[in-house]
């Protein structure tokens, strides 16, 4: 069919080793692996107050929330040309929902997201943030994606409460441990243990489509728990079939937003510290992100770079821009995009898929969110082990590799952040190449990355000497 076979040549499906059923079935799966955004976006943002005392509302949060990752998600799928689906990015709207919005009203607040976004796009425009992404030694972009995949497995055990936080880890050596209490419990884990069995085992047999059948097997399976069992409950999304399947978006909060409003309302020096702020996750968060989903993709070349880096970046940069527009948090690139990889997605086609039922989502929320996190977490786990083979690359005999990328890979899941654990091995790395006497080796821009870092890192005292503490 002339149709399919434009698609085939503008996404370079064929080219790539993919095929049009690949591609669906790994834009469906990294749909169900964060849909959990649409339900969770909203508790955050809605469940703070601004410096006044105003709350946002939890369903025109929940519309603008799937109206920003449909949007940006397409548009990286024809522009970029990856699999990497965006939505409002966990932990940036933490910061605007608990650090930013006491200070100011949340059309501010936003403002400030616009401005990041504006600035990470000016860093995309003058090349600075492709150069900074290409200065990064080839060993330390693949622990950037072993690190990515043991958060992202983290992620996957935490949300389906096979992890959990200890109650009261002052009095106690474990911060964490096993299940709610120390023993796995309650019919929404063994959902989650039977997923990530079921995962593996069609995995090992090399099933296509594994992910996507655990994710609809386990589903099914919970739907039939939750109606003949007294589950008290299964956390964000309850597997149980909705009253209504459509509910009307509601678009209220799209352009409320106040772009300087900020400066009058706090003052210059907390803007330009929060902004720095937001700026340094959101680049390094989405950097990660997009080496580490592009490695497991197999799409590096030869040198490590990104096919098509530079729009990439940019419609990521644009995406922030988007998401504080619609007042639903800054937008960025999704790790949870391996979801897809893992089912072969390749090109930016699978995107068109995930963006599709993204805008579905906006008419269909109850029906699309009865996906039980228990029954897409496996997912990510898989995901955690595909993406962690990539160790086998990083020479563990060198030193001036090794400490810094064992650092990436452990200071992310255990600091739930992707930007601190590649800050880590940035220091890392210039400070054991300056102490070998090799510190001209280490690209420019990599000493000019660390140093912000360093102010990253320090940034409590450093407000206190400015004296915004």
């Amino acid at each position: 069919m002339p149709l399919l076979q434009t698609l085939d040549r503008f996404f370079r499906i064929s080219e790539r080793g993919s095929t049009f059923a690949r591609e669906t079935r790994g834009g469906l799966a990294t749909f169900f692996t964060m849909a959990y955004i649409l339900v969770l976006n909203p508790l955050v943002l809605g469940g703070a107050q601004d410096i006044h005392g105003d709350r946002l509302d939890a369903v025109q949060l929940t519309t603008v929330t799937a109206l920003v990752a449909a949007v940006m998600t397409i548009v990286m799928g024809v522009v970029g040309n990856l699999p990497l689906a965006l939505a409002a990015g966990l932990g940036l709207n933490a910061v605007v929902a608990f650090q930013i919005a006491p200070l100011m009203s949340w059309d501010d607040a936003m403002g400030l997201i616009v401005l990041e976004g504006l600035l990470i796009c000016a860093l995309v425009v003058t090349g600075l943030r492709e150069a900074v992404m290409r200065a990064i030694p080839q060993p330390l972009k693949q622990a950037i994606g072993v690190g990515i995949g043991l958060f992202v497995a983290l992620i996957g055990f935490v949300d389906a409460g096979f992890v959990s936080r200890v109650p009261d880890a002052a009095n106690t050596t474990v911060p964490v441990q096993l299940g709610g209490s120390g023993a796995l419990t309650g019919w929404p884990v063994l959902v989650f243990c039977l997923g990530v069995l079921l995962t593996l085992a069609l995995l090992a047999r090399k099933v296509k489509g594994a992910l996507l059948i655990s994710i609809v097997s386990m589903t099914l399976l919970a739907i039939v728990i939750d109606s003949v069992a007294d589950v008290p409950s299964w956390g964000l999304t309850t597997p149980a079939w909705p009253d209504r399947l459509v509910a009307a978006p509601d678009f209220a909060l799209v352009g409320d937003f106040s772009l300087f409003g900020a400066f009058g309302e706090t003052g210059a020096i907390t803007v330009v510290l929060l902004v720095f702020t937001l700026i340094l996750s959101d680049f390094f968060d989405t950097m990660g992100t997009v080496v580490g989903v592009s490695a497991e993709a197999g799409l590096l070349d030869a040198q490590g770079k990104v096919p098509g880096l530079g729009r990439v970046l940019l419609v990521d940069g644009a995406a922030a821009v988007a998401g504080g527009a619609a007042s639903a948090s800054s937008a960025t690139s999704y790790v949870e995009s391996a979801a897809g990889v893992g089912e072969g997605a390749r090109t930016g086609f699978a995107n068109l898929v995930t963006g599709a039922l993204f805008a579905l989502a906006l008419f269909l929320t109850p029906l699309l969110t009865i996906v039980p996190m228990q029954a897409a977490a496996p997912a990510l786990v898989a995901v955690g082990f595909l993406m962690m083979t990539q160790v086998k690359h990083i020479d563990w005999e060198r030193y001036e590799i090794a400490v810094p990328a064992f650092l990436v890979i452990a200071v992310m899941p255990f600091t739930y952040s992707i930007t601190n654990g590649i800050g880590a091995g940035f220091l890392a790395y210039v400070m054991i190449m300056a102490v070998l006497g090799r510190a001209r080796q280490v690209h420019w821009l990599l000493w000019v990355t660390s140093a912000l870092f360093l102010v990253y890192f320090a940034i409590d005292p450093v407000e206190q000497v400015l004296g915004v503490k």
